[in-house]
């Protein structure tokens, strides 16, 4: 798991921030799954490569991660895929989740543009609920409602990630913010390339926000009590997220400027903290997704 690891630990991402919760042999695989993610991702947002050979590096990974599943023979040519390889056959991990992850991250070579809540949220399932899925099935669960679980706490990351990096994706020439809001709230696409922040701005990210708290409500409801525990990792995510979406109000969603907001490390270590001794007390609600 070598290869795996160093790419996490270079990462330094709230997703690998969670994996201190976890016993070492699912730390290990997510450290292999959270690898995988990472060079597809990368893959795909390589600009430097023409687009079309972005597209058949990503069909090759596509090819490879199916070797590593055994969905066709042959062993996997790539090193993250051979360390993967065991922790897919432990964890029975589906080829398909797989193949959905990799057509998410391949919509970004095509669209720029997401015109209704739609189209954004088949891309937010794809690179985030899917992750969730597939991390579920490492962490373990007894009760199949911890995948609507999955479901809707990946929307709500990704839809929290999508407002923090408004002037990072413009500096792209992307823009994630449905247009059919945009025009309700007649914000235009000049404005947004060009880092102009206003009050239509702000409560055109105010309703991007009260979408991704009702998925954060969703997911708070929806885990069952029996399988908190497991979701340790999952749960740290959520509240770190939401302590992220929290602040992002605080400053009326002013995203433009030149750097990202985040929290503290010492914002996040008080997290990990919290959320640790809550798992361990058996507290029944999570740290998010509350009025």
């Amino acid at each position: 798991m070598e290869q795996s690891k160093a790419i996490t630990r270079k990462s330094a991402s709230n997703l690998a921030l969670a994996f201190v919760l976890l016993p070492k042999a699912k730390r290990d695989g997510m450290s292999a799954l959270y690898a995988f993610c990472r060079e597809v991702d990368d893959v795909a947002d390589d600009e430097s490569i023409p687009v079309e050979e972005r597209r058949r590096r990503l069909a090759a990974w596509r090819e490879d991660v199916a070797r590593a599943c055994g969905r066709v023979s042959g062993e996997p040519q790539f090193i993250v895929n051979q360390e993967l390889r065991s922790v897919i056959q432990r964890n029975r991990l589906p080829y398909e989740l797989f193949d959905e992850l990799i057509r998410g991250v391949e919509m970004d070579l095509d669209i720029k543009r997401y015109e209704t809540w739609d189209e954004l949220e088949l891309y937010c399932y794809r690179v985030a609920s899917v992750v969730g899925l597939l991390s579920i099935e490492i962490f373990g669960y007894t009760n199949p409602a911890c995948q609507k679980y999955a479901d809707y706490l990946g929307k709500a990351l990704q839809l929290t990630n999508i407002l923090r990096d408004v002037r990072a994706d413009a500096e792209r020439g992307r823009i994630y913010l449905p247009l059919e809001e945009l025009r309700r709230h007649q914000v235009s696409e000049e404005e947004i390339l060009r880092f102009t922040y206003s009050s239509r701005f702000s409560g055109l990210a105010e309703d991007i926000a009260a979408r991704a708290r009702e998925f954060y409500r969703l997911a708070r409801e929806t885990l069952p009590p029996e399988d908190r525990r497991s979701m340790a990792a999952a749960e740290l995510m959520g509240s770190v997220y939401w302590r992220l979406l929290r602040k992002l109000e605080l400053q009326r969603f002013d995203v433009f400027g030149a750097h990202p907001t985040r929290l503290s490390k010492g914002q996040k270590l008080l997290l990990v903290c919290r959320t640790w001794f809550r798992v361990l007390s058996g507290a029944v609600v999570p740290d998010y997704g509350t009025p």
